[in-house]
């Protein structure tokens, strides 16, 4: 499993339409909308560094009112809800 994050910069009052195009393509997990350099971050979960070129440069690519992208590839996760939600396996 391949995790990232899209940084993207978008259009002038185009952010909450194309928030909502990214959040209906496959492999994008959520969408946030955010203060700072940024507009949107995309999360994205998918199979391999394949989809994840297919998702980021081939689809993103098309939807209108990105002006610019910067993206983040995860190494690990460090989370205490993946971790608490792992351990509590058939303790119910």
């Amino acid at each position: 499993m391949v995790s990232a994050l899209v940084l993207l910069k978008i259009a002038r009052g185009k952010i909450n339409e194309v928030g909502q195009q990214l959040a209906e393509l496959k492999g994008v997990t959520e969408v946030y909308s955010v203060s700072g350099r940024y507009d949107l971050v995309a999360v994205i979960r998918v199979k391999d560094n394949e989809s994840l070129a297919d998702l980021v440069t081939g689809q993103m690519l098309h939807v209108d009112g990105i002006l610019d992208s910067e993206t983040l590839i995860a190494f690990r996760v460090f989370s205490e809800h993946d971790l608490a939600s792992m351990f509590s396996i058939g303790l119910e």
